[in-house]
């Protein structure tokens, strides 16, 4: 950030007193957005850049008629470069007519001045901005502030972080294990570290933004002046947005049929699993897609019909358990595969012959032939990774941990504890891409470039949201060859946005997969719709 930070100011000349400016405002905007009913605002700062965020963040709080109070936990005089001018605008800002307060900052440089009536009513305002350091702090957190961190978490008010919470490390990767947990508590002691009821932060997220669960609330990232030029990632790694998507979500051509759109085979189901590939079958109409076929075994098939009249499907031969042949691997399946874009295997069990036959029609795929492969067919290549690889086609696997387990031979525990490797890893070495199921689903290229997706929740832990997961990929690469991973990313982002919607309208408990099949055209509508200069990243 700090280089960012740099070359904003000397190559595109935003100086740093407009992108503090223009971060303090951003944190006022959302403190008079999302606590609407607050009057009392205490504001607690430090001598750092952090703290003249906070500045700024106060004066545009008391331009808006708000009772604002300021702590601030140094000598004045300690102030340096944007903070302290900032700090001087603030109490002209705090004399002026327009404040009938007309509060001087108070200024604490011992802990036993914490307990003054002053400080104690600063820290029982309706909201309490924590703008004591941000995301350059090294440990160790100085005593004084570590009081003010401690008297902050007593208060019952929300606290709203700028930038981070005081006194977290910003490239932390993943929160506290619980077999670490004693440590992280050690930690904290030792640390302080603020508690976040919501984080406002700048340009770009940081690490522990999105992967060590800071906050309950949400995590605002708010755009401040630096040109997307300016804006990289030494880690590999992309947060994905709405605005990132937005040439793949263009408006038809007038003169469009449907086979502008592609055509999605899905190769699943079997007795007992013939719903999982219709669902993702469905999924990929309901993505976009001109036409999507299922095969399926020939006892299975008129439930898949009965799914979606709009479904086309095709029978294929069966072993004694209702499950896929190893003889559906001849000519009449290799003429069914042309020209489409595969998916294999939502439903389709784990029978060895099954398993064989998923092997071979990997193998046989043709040069430019683009494949999703899901569960079963994903469970089919355990024992025989060498086979799963992306040479000169598009191939896309979608694990959740146990299956991603089965393929590397790591533990599930290995697995959650070092998502973000594993997933690059096995990217990297198979030249192909890797979602990644979970919290945080993560969308790993075969360059080690990796994105990860902030939408989806609790609720979609429930059978068949992975099959609708499949069908939405496949639909959205058959409309865009060429943009493979951008349809990768963009349909798990739609996936999981699908999911909150259905969440807030029925609820985490009563969620079922189907019912991302009703909220996903909501999704592409929201999507379309939130083109901002901040991005909500949700808890």
């Amino acid at each position: 950030m700090r280089e960012i930070d740099r070359a904003t100011s000397e190559h595109f000349g935003v100086s740093s007193l407009i992108l503090m400016e223009n971060a303090g405002a951003a944190v006022a905007r959302f403190i008079l957005s999302d606590f609407a009913q607050a009057q009392r605002v205490g504001v607690v700062c430090g001598k750092g850049n952090n703290g003249g965020d906070g500045f700024v963040a106060a004066r545009k709080l008391v331009e808006a008629g708000l009772a604002v109070r300021v702590l601030l936990l140094c000598d004045p005089k300690e102030l340096r470069g944007d903070a302290a001018t900032m700090f001087q605008n603030l109490l002209r800002s705090l004399q002026s007519t327009r404040n009938p307060q007309k509060s001087e900052p108070s200024i604490v440089l011992k802990e036993s001045e914490l307990d003054a009536p002053g400080t104690l009513e600063i820290l029982a305002a309706d909201v309490i901005l924590d703008a004591i350091l941000g995301t350059g702090f090294r440990p160790p957190v100085s005593p004084l502030y570590a009081a003010a961190i401690r008297k902050m978490n007593a208060s019952p008010a929300p606290i709203v972080a700028v930038d981070i919470p005081s006194g977290a490390d910003a490239d932390a990767m993943r929160p506290p294990s619980a077999t670490d947990s004693h440590q992280a508590a050690e930690n904290r002691v030792t640390r302080d570290q603020a508690r976040g009821d919501a984080i406002v932060t700048f340009t770009a997220p940081r690490p522990a933004h999105i992967f060590a669960e800071l906050t309950n609330g949400p995590t605002v990232i708010a755009s401040i002046g630096s040109p997307l030029e300016a804006v990289t990632s030494k880690l590999g790694l992309n947060l994905s947005t709405a605005a990132d998507f937005i040439s793949l979500l263009a408006p038809r051509a007038p003169e469009a049929n449907k086979g502008s759109y592609g055509h999605v085979l899905v190769i699943g189901g079997s007795l007992g699993k013939a719903g999982a590939a219709a669902m993702a079958g469905f999924a990929a109409l309901r993505a976009g897609a001109g036409l999507a076929t299922v095969a399926t075994p020939k006892s299975v098939l008129a439930t898949v019909a009965n799914f979606h009249p709009e479904l086309m499907t095709e029978p294929l031969p069966e072993t004694e358990q209702g499950t896929i042949a190893l003889s559906a691997v001849d000519s009449a399946l290799a003429e069914l595969l042309k020209r489409k874009t595969l998916a294999i295997g939502p439903g389709i069990s784990r029978h060895t012959e099954t398993a064989e036959f998923v092997r071979g029609i990997v193998k046989r795929t043709v040069e430019g032939t683009a494949i999703v492969v899901d569960a079963d067919a994903l469970n089919a290549f355990e024992g025989f990774q060498d086979r799963l690889n992306g040479r000169s086609r598009t191939v896309v696997i979608t694990p959740h941990p146990g299956e991603m387990s089965r393929l590397t031979g790591l533990s599930i525990t290995e697995i959650q504890a070092n998502r973000l490797e594993v997933a690059r890893n096995f990217a990297r070495e198979h030249e192909l891409t890797v979602v990644l199921k979970g919290h945080r689903t993560l969308v790993a290229s075969p360059d080690g470039t990796v994105w990860v997706n902030p939408t989806g929740n609790p609720g979609m832990a429930t059978g068949g949201t992975g099959d609708i997961l499949t069908g939405i990929i496949a639909g959205l690469i058959a409309q865009h060859p060429k943009r493979a991973l951008e349809a990768t990313t963009l349909a798990v982002y739609l996936h999981g946005l699908a999911g909150d919607l259905a969440c807030e309208s029925l609820g985490e408990n009563s969620l079922v997969a189907t019912d991302l099949l009703r909220f996903l055209p909501q999704a592409f509508a929201r999507m379309r719709k939130e083109q901002s200069d901040e991005v909500r990243v949700p808890a």
